[in-house]
């Protein structure tokens, strides 16, 4: 019996799976899920079957096909760490690092979140929105199908709902599904410069249970249980920032008003936020740039993911990255993002952050793979649904014009990505 579907691709010189029930891990970080000579037959926005192209086209057909002959397919990207919902750029600090700034020189002298904080208050909603389309439109043509996206620009309750407001219209407006997350303790806010408690007790006590409400209201909220997204609470726990005690108040008070933690970790030194990650069950830690043998071991031992952001490093210039090759070594499971960002990370692309992680951090082009897909979609919560092609999940994936998923990592400054399928729908770039 022949089963109707909307879409086939067929004849791929490889299909690339990556399917997992939990968050890859040591060497199974080096399984894609190859098939070769594959098909993917979707429909009504799911995929039905994947399997070889001969098993594939026997049981399904469908009016809309694809001939993916030396091509690859494989899952949309998750970027599962943006800041791309911001005002202004920084450009004027780009040239203040290559001068010999360092990052935190030119936080301490109020540039960076600060200076973007700036900008995003002036700006609205309407004007939020139409500067971010166009960085979503770029990320959405490099394939990622899916970007968790924070606010923390905003820094006062009136521009941190703004902020999700425009995360909200944005999730609606174009095809990329965006998972919001709460950043208010992103920085002290120069009106509170001096007192971060003062800070952290209007953050926990006023903002956080006002963004609770937001949520419930929100179409996130409401959508149906296929569709629906978290809303993660997060802080950046880091010197010139806020301390691990103070970490701890605005995440305990996130999960009290059902918000999920993430935490900003370990990106220039240790303070052990890695262990409270740990302690409080986090989506993930991100950053891991200064994380300490023994927290590796401890994120390891647990089921937080470890986000690593190397476009982070390589634009500021610096030698040193994350140490992802110990940590996948040490048994943590790891994913990859862009952190795309005006200051540290104007990076709209994964497959370069595959380029830079596979060169400068000795991941295997497979690892990459599997750090932007199911690694990265158990990172946002949303494994379930996305980062990887199996019967019943969600029919976003690339075609990718290349015969060998090396390639995605092996080369880089172009863009491969020769068709973006979302929600089962070719769309049109």
């Amino acid at each position: 019996m022949i089963v109707d579907a909307d879409l086939l691709i067929h004849s791929a010189a490889q299909v690339v799976t990556c399917v997992a029930d939990a968050p890859k891990r040591g060497a199974a970080m080096q399984d894609v899920g190859l098939i070769s000579d594959g098909a993917v037959a979707v429909k009504d926005g799911r995929i039905l079957a994947v399997g070889p192209t001969e098993s594939i086209r026997e049981r399904y057909s469908a009016g809309q096909t694809i001939n993916a002959s030396g091509q690859i397919v494989c899952p949309g990207f998750v970027d599962p760490h943006t800041h791309v919902v911001y005002a202004g750029d920084r450009i004027g600090e780009f040239e203040q690092r290559i001068r010999g700034a360092t990052y935190l020189e030119i936080m301490a002298a109020g540039g960076g979140i600060v200076s973007t904080m700036r900008a995003t208050r002036q700006a609205s909603v309407e004007e939020l929105v139409e500067a971010t389309l166009p960085r979503l439109a770029q990320m959405l043509r490099l394939g990622t199908t899916t970007a968790e996206v924070k606010t923390g620009y905003g820094l006062d309750l009136v521009s941190e709902l703004k902020m999700l407001e425009a995360i909200a219209a944005l999730d609606l407006a174009q095809p990329i599904d965006l998972v919001p997350t709460f950043l208010p303790a992103h920085a002290v806010p120069p009106e509170f410069n001096g007192r971060s408690a003062a800070y952290v007790d209007w953050v926990v006590n006023e903002m956080i249970p006002a963004a609770a409400d937001w949520y419930r209201n929100s179409h996130f909220a409401k959508d149906s249980e296929l569709s629906r997204r978290p809303f993660f609470n997060d802080i950046f726990c880091e010197q010139n920032a806020f301390d691990l005690d103070q970490s701890r108040r605005v995440l305990e008070a996130g999960i009290a008003h059902g918000l999920p933690a993430k935490i900003h970790a370990d990106e220039f030194t240790s303070l052990g936020g890695v262990g409270l990650a740990v302690e409080l069950g986090a989506a993930s830690v991100d950053h891991l740039d200064a994380t300490t043998p023994a927290d590796a071991a401890r994120l390891a031992a647990s089921g937080v993911v470890g986000i690593v952001l190397p476009a982070v490093n390589f634009n500021l210039g610096s030698h040193e990255f994350a140490n992802a090759r110990g940590l996948i070594d040490a048994g943590a499971a790891i994913a990859l993002s862009t952190d795309i960002n005006p200051g540290s990370a104007p990076c709209p692309s994964q497959p370069l952050v595959m380029a830079i992680a596979t060169r400068y951090q000795r991941l295997l082009p497979a690892e990459a793979l599997n750090a932007v897909t199911i690694n990265a979609a158990f990172g946002v919560g949303l494994a379930e649904h996305i980062g990887s092609l199996a019967p019943g999940k969600q029919a976003d994936l690339l075609v990718i014009n290349s015969s060998d998923y090396r390639q995605l990592a092996y080369q880089f400054g172009g863009n491969l990505v020769s068709a973006v399928v979302k929600n089962g729908r070719l769309l049109s770039l």
